[in-house]
């Protein structure tokens, strides 16, 4: 069995917007990153991300994007003791879905974690991290609030 999981919402506002608060690292700054974001998510790049939380910037490679459509990044698993003593990523999706009454589908999917302790430990986390991200993202999206700010430090 491979670990992944899937976490989804829906915001208020159209598609290209919605997409353009994760695509571009102002923006994402403003209600996720508490450390800031530097680097447009553009396929081929790698941006730098940085969490109050997670002290001390790290990289994200962005693998693909489609407009509006799809983001694929991956980055470095947060997990303690990885097999073998190996330093592993995980990839993470994320799709953008205009729907009929105007509102934007936004699912974030991650994988690539081993079936071990620390595994588990660190794909929970990650869920719980990208839920976080997805009811911010739709709080500032829609009301230009702020849910993180303060919540780590």
């Amino acid at each position: 069995m491979e670990l992944q999981f899937k976490v989804s919402t829906r915001i208020a506002r159209p598609v290209e917007e919605v997409f353009e608060a994760v695509a571009d690292p102002a923006r994402l700054s403003k209600y996720f990153t508490t450390g800031g974001a530097v680097g447009r998510l553009e396929t081929g790049k790698t941006v730098q991300w940085d969490f109050a939380d997670f002290p001390g910037a790290f990289p994200v490679e962005v693998v693909e994007v489609e407009v509006n459509r799809r983001i694929v990044i991956r980055w470095g698993a947060n997990d303690k003791s990885p097999p073998d003593g190996q330093a592993y990523d995980t990839t993470t999706v994320f799709t953008f879905a205009a729907l009929d009454d105007g509102r934007t589908l936004v699912t974030v999917e991650e994988s690539g974690w081993p079936e071990t302790e620390t595994g588990v430990k660190a794909a929970f986390g990650n869920c719980q991290g990208w839920s976080q991200m997805l009811a911010a993202l739709k709080v500032w999206v829609e009301h230009g609030i702020n849910l993180r700010e303060g919540m780590y430090v």
